[in-house]
């Protein structure tokens, strides 16, 4: 794993259990290509790389295991699994389902009190792209739109799309980082929320289509021009 994944990890530690700071450190590595598909790692490297015992690591990797992140090889390690273009298109197609009408559902409930906090959230997801830190990226990402969706106060629901999430392979960051193209996703985070703030319910849930839709058919590589014609709000 990269250095900047080692930085993002120690500033995670801070606020989490170590096993779920192992956790999501490796889920952004994967996520961010850090961790290629196919790649096999043992627990005692990853251990050494971010300065914590096997143990932790191992039970990481348990939860990855789950959710389809990594497989176990017996007495060799964990695999990164790879996933293909249909996988892609199944998960953005089940998110369309799911987030967008939510956001647009709790659009005119989210207290106002609540916008601050998440104002600093996007605008860690805004830093992150202006320090070129993806893995910070995909971690303050995450935070955010699951912090958004637990004003629907349905755990199910936050658990699925968590879990949909983290099986995405974002593999297009880079060059969209070095084009610019990042930046003008990182920015609708405060988009959202000022749609959110001026109660606009049906623009907020078009907006979070349009940001979903960049997931693949921006950010995780090639795809049939069918599909890329049939993806909502692309």
């Amino acid at each position: 794993m990269a250095s900047r994944t080692i930085t993002g990890f120690a500033r995670l530690r801070k606020r989490e259990s170590l096993r779920d700071s192992v956790g999501n450190a490796l889920r952004a590595a994967i996520v961010s290509g850090a961790m290629r598909p196919g790649e096999v790692h043992s627990a005692p490297a990853i251990g050494n790389m971010l300065g914590v015992s096997p143990t932790p690591v191992r039970e990481a990797m348990l939860d990855l295991v789950r959710e389809g992140m990594v497989e176990a090889l017996p007495n060799k390690g964990y695999r990164v699994t790879e996933i293909s273009d249909a996988d892609l298109d199944a998960i953005a197609a089940v998110r369309q389902l799911l987030e967008p009408p939510v956001v647009g559902e709790i659009t005119p409930n989210v207290p106002a009190e609540e916008l601050p906090p998440l104002r600093k959230l996007a605008q860690a997801i805004v830093e992150a792209v202006d320090r070129e830190d993806l893995v910070g990226y995909i971690e303050a990402d995450r935070v955010f739109h699951l912090s958004l969706l637990e004003h629907a106060s349905n755990p199910v629901l936050s658990t699925i799309v968590s879990d949909l999430r983290s099986r995405t392979r974002l593999l297009g960051l880079k060059p969209l980082l070095e084009s610019g193209r990042l930046q003008a996703s990182a920015a609708e985070h405060h988009e959202l929320l000022d749609l959110i703030e001026a109660r606009d319910a049906s623009a907020a849930e078009a907006l979070m289509h349009r940001h979903i839709a960049h997931v693949r058919s921006d950010w995780a590589g090639p795809r049939s021009e069918h599909a890329a014609d049939s993806e909502p709000g692309a």
